[in-house]
């Protein structure tokens, strides 16, 4: 599987891959806006044995069979994620007193 990946010009170290170069019609609104202008870094090809230094390659792959792009941003970023006050809430935590 060929992909295709851009760098953000606004949100650094965010990366974009896609399924096709330079498809950026199909992408969402929000997520436009967030990276801004786009820069092209490289074409890839992935398969099962292919080893990315950051991302999950079956994760990658099956982002761009199912929505043709694929999202990575900063390891930084995913924790200040797991950090927000409403991550990882079960249900017995919203019951206590």
């Amino acid at each position: 599987m060929q992909s295709f990946v851009y760098a953000s010009q606004r949100k650094t170290g965010g990366y974009l891959w896609l399924a096709q170069r330079d498809a950026f019609g199909q992408l969402p609104k929000s997520l436009t806006e967030l990276l801004g202008e786009l820069r092209f870094v490289m074409e890839v090809t992935l398969d099962a044995t292919r080893k990315l230094p950051v991302e999950d390659v079956a994760q990658v792959r099956e982002h761009l069979r199912t929505q043709g792009w694929h999202l990575q941003l900063p390891p930084q970023e995913n924790l200040a994620l797991a950090n927000h006050p409403g991550y990882g809430t079960t249900t017995h935590d919203a019951d206590a007193p």
